[in-house]
């Protein structure tokens, strides 16, 4: 039975080597043992690996990614799409335009960060595979990142598109991703949740 692209995004883990207190290979091996359903690659940030040892990490997890049939999505890095041959890209309001990148991967999955009317307005929605709504909660995992537009985001996307998967991103843990679901979500994205998780398995359980 074919998985729809709502049910592939449900459990959305995110990461690169800045975000690991550990081999991230290790990590993302027992995530996607654990369950996930999604993996972009964030090489990026203070501490990232860039060059020749980025695309060795992202190849790594690539395979993983591969063997446990998870999406494979990278981060605002259009190199690496052909490079790793991911499914898809994820860009955020100030990265490379929707509308080009649609051009240079008519195939490939594109989502979208938007956290507010303004940049709905603004955006090619109709282009995009999914959204990326937030960040709902605090989050002290992005140095730039955005106020908090809590759950009501979420409720306010889904009426505007009942059809399109929207993923719930910043400051989600094990206790609150529950709410983003149910305020209408297809989805959650997570980083340190499983990253500094003392049981990776219990933490992708609760998401």
């Amino acid at each position: 039975m074919r998985i729809s692209l709502a049910q592939q995004l449900r459990k959305y883990f995110i990461m690169g080597s800045q975000n690991c207190e550990q081999d991230p290979v290790t990590i993302l091996e027992s995530a996607a043992k654990a369950g996930i359903t999604a993996f972009q690659f964030r090489e990026k940030g203070i501490g990232s690996l860039a060059g020749d040892e980025k695309l060795k990490l992202g190849k790594k997890l690539r395979q993983i990614c591969r063997e446990y049939h998870i999406l494979f999505i990278v981060n605002d890095d259009v190199e690496l799409v052909d490079l790793l041959d991911a499914d898809g890209i994820h860009v955020g309001q100030a990265d490379q335009s929707v509308t080009e990148l649609r051009k240079q991967y008519p195939d490939k999955l594109i989502g979208l960060s938007v956290s507010n009317r303004t940049e709905v307005e603004n955006s090619p929605t109709h282009l995009v595979d999914y959204l990326g709504a937030g960040p709902i909660y605090g989050t002290t995992t992005k140095s730039d990142a955005k106020t908090p537009v809590g759950t009501e985001w979420i409720r306010t996307l889904r009426n505007q598109f009942p059809n399109i998967p929207i993923v719930g991103i910043g400051g989600i843990n094990t206790s609150n991703a529950s709410s983003v679901i149910h305020a209408g979500a297809n989805g959650v994205a997570v980083i340190s949740s499983i990253t500094q998780a003392t049981n990776i398995v219990e933490a992708v359980k609760k998401l």
